[in-house]
């Protein structure tokens, strides 16, 4: 091991977190003061009932909200997508009388949750593909005998903010009903993808069984995710929520900033898609690459021809020089000598002028 590069490293990752304190201005969102995040919270609250374990208060007008909105029967607030998405799937599984669940190899199920489908419910993944695209009819079909479901990463994050045409999505939806196996949506991104599908967030979750959504992503709640769907299986959903811990004493917090979210940031998504498409044109001209291109979400890679331990120190003597925050942190691509990074397109991006946003990549570039 290269002790000396480790060190480097590791020194960087401090200066950048000293050097993000200090910051002002943040192209990505912006860091909150936990108690200026409370008062808020407490200036936005609408219900002066409290919640008890899922029942009643801000949790029940939240849940109402979003079965609305995904034009779904029913729909149950949970603190974790993670807790969702294997209370859904289990459910699926249970009833189908199998195990397998058809996933994307690029699924953040696969790529972020330690394996708990497999260790905590014994599911068992078949991958469709794992191209960073997404996955195709054909694919689905390829996997033999019974499923329990299919499920869709809307956007695909690891694969590059990538989502599929609308024509695209219909097909493969139709797929899944002709095999007779419910599609699930892995909407944590769900929100920012309208925009780019030109459908209401309503007629996306028609296409499938059920919807989970997440709260502090592209709508900065404090944490916490929903899952929509016909009355019985969100029924049995609870349930699974119960034995796996989840079913807490209280979320109103996470529900007022969910609320909040949805009325103050999911107006302006069109907004922010537009914007991710502007910025991603202005880089290209300054000598990076995006993907996809053009953007399909808010978010999209920025590439870079340019070591990621080169473009990882100039963006923090910038930061420290500027008191500015660009970017997260730079990695190393595929292609030896190239870096990348993700930029999301946030309302506080909106506060940025696009030639601005180009100079100062353009200086992490050159400097």
């Amino acid at each position: 091991m290269n002790y000396a590069t480790t060190d480097a490293s590791e020194d960087l990752q401090a200066r950048r977190k000293a050097a993000a304190a200090e910051c002002t201005r943040w192209l990505s969102g912006r860091r909150v003061p936990p108690a200026d995040a409370l008062r808020g919270l407490a200036d936005v609250a609408t219900s002066d009932e409290r919640d008890g374990y899922g029942t009643g208060g801000e949790v029940e007008l939240l849940e109402q909200e979003v079965a609305e909105l995904l034009g779904k029967p029913a729909a149950v607030f949970l603190p974790s997508g993670i807790l969702a998405q294997q209370s859904v799937l289990r459910v699926f599984a249970d009833r189908a009388g199998t195990r397998r669940i058809a996933v994307h190899g690029l699924s953040h199920l696969l790529l972020h949750e330690l394996n708990a489908l497999e260790e905590v419910h014994h599911l068992r993944m078949e991958r469709m593909t794992s191209e960073p695209r997404q996955p195709r009819p054909d694919e689905l079909a390829a996997i033999p005998g019974k499923l329990a479901a299919v499920t869709v990463e809307l956007p695909l994050r690891d694969g590059g903010f990538v989502l599929p045409t609308w024509d695209e999505l219909v097909v493969f939806a139709a797929a899944c009903s002709e095999r007779g196996v419910p599609l699930h949506l892995d909407g944590a991104r769900l929100w920012e993808s309208t925009p780019y599908l030109e459908h209401s967030l309503a007629e996306v979750a028609a296409l499938a069984t059920t919807v989970y959504v997440s709260f502090y992503k592209g709508l900065g709640g404090l944490s916490g995710a929903a899952l929509a769907g016909p009355e019985d299986v969100i029924a049995e959903v609870r349930r699974w929520q119960r034995r796996l811990g989840g079913n807490v004493y209280t979320l109103f917090p996470y529900a007022v900033s969910a609320r909040e979210g949805l009325r103050t940031v999911l107006p302006q998504m069109g907004d922010l898609h537009q914007r991710a498409v502007e910025l991603a044109e202005a880089l290209q001209g300054t000598g990076f690459r995006v993907f996809p291109e053009p953007p399909h979400t808010n978010s999209f890679r920025v590439y870079a021809p340019r070591p990621a331990a080169e473009m990882e120190l100039a963006a923090v003597l910038r930061m420290e020089a500027t008191r500015e925050s660009l970017s997260y942190t730079w990695r190393a691509a595929d292609v030896p000598g190239w870096s990348w990074v993700e930029l999301v397109v946030t309302p506080g991006t909106l506060q940025w002028r696009i030639d601005e946003v180009g100079k100062g990549f353009g200086e992490l570039l050159g400097g």
